[in-house]
């Protein structure tokens, strides 16, 4: 005898597989998809490096950070954040990165590679002598401390090439703006600008001798200068006197 309710079952048994089968496609298009573990970022991140993705790591890295303060991953991730934007050539967030993971941790391991790395980030966004030369000064600010403050580290040694560029480039910029007064016959402004230059970089015999003999130029075409001004000064309080009279 055939079961007269098995129609009634299969029917059933279709309805809840299309129910179901709806569900997981509303799900699909509507709900948002889990979001990645911790983990996963950090992954996705190494991997992304090791392709020279750079900018695609630092994304990852950037998102570990925001997602999960608090994973055992994320002090890695915010240290190859500085990394990943400093190997994709983007200095000034590759000196935010290092900067802010100096804040967070100041005394961890690393801070010696990360005062390096945030001068030499600064030091890369130097453009030409003839613009403000403030990355330099920064650049210069984080090497000196590096020296003082680990005085034994590696970074501290390598720094020292980086110390003497930034130093010269700051020397041939005073001489540019020397130079820039000199052409226009702003002789005190000019003089001042050499004995600068005499006065802060002695460890420059090139610069030295250069500044030296400008000075010295700068100050006899101001001594002339102010010569010739006292004169008409003095020419007119007598014009003025026999005016009167």
């Amino acid at each position: 005898m055939q079961n007269r309710h098995l129609p009634w079952v299969t029917a059933f048994i279709l309805v809840v597989t299309l129910f179901s089968s709806g569900c997981a496609l509303i799900d699909r298009y509507f709900m948002e998809p889990p979001e990645d573990t911790a983990q996963e970022l950090f992954e996705a991140g190494n991997d992304a490096m090791q392709d020279r993705k750079y900018a695609d790591a630092a994304e990852y890295f950037q998102k570990l950070k925001d997602r999960y303060p608090f994973s055992p991953y994320t002090l890695q991730a915010e240290l190859s954040l500085g990394d990943a934007w400093f190997l994709a050539e983007r200095y000034p967030e590759a000196a935010a990165a290092y900067r802010e993971f100096e804040a967070l941790h100041p005394r961890n391991d690393n801070i010696p590679y990360v005062l390096f790395q945030i001068g030499v980030s600064s030091y890369s966004q130097f453009v030409s002598i003839d613009r403000p030369q403030t990355t330099i000064s920064e650049a210069l600010e984080y090497f000196y401390r590096l020296k003082e403050e680990y005085p034994d580290s590696r970074y501290a040694r390598e720094s020292d090439y980086y110390i003497a560029k930034c130093r010269r480039f700051l020397a041939d910029h005073e001489l540019y703006v020397a130079d820039f007064y000199w052409k226009r016959s702003l002789w005190g402004a000019a003089w001042n600008r050499y004995q600068f230059v005499l006065d802060n970089f002695q460890d420059l015999p090139e610069v030295m001798e250069y500044a030296e003999k400008m000075a010295q130029l700068s100050y006899f075409e101001y001594q002339k200068t102010r010569s010739e001004e006292e004169r008409a000064k003095e020419h007119g309080s007598w014009r003025q006197w026999f005016d009167w009279l």
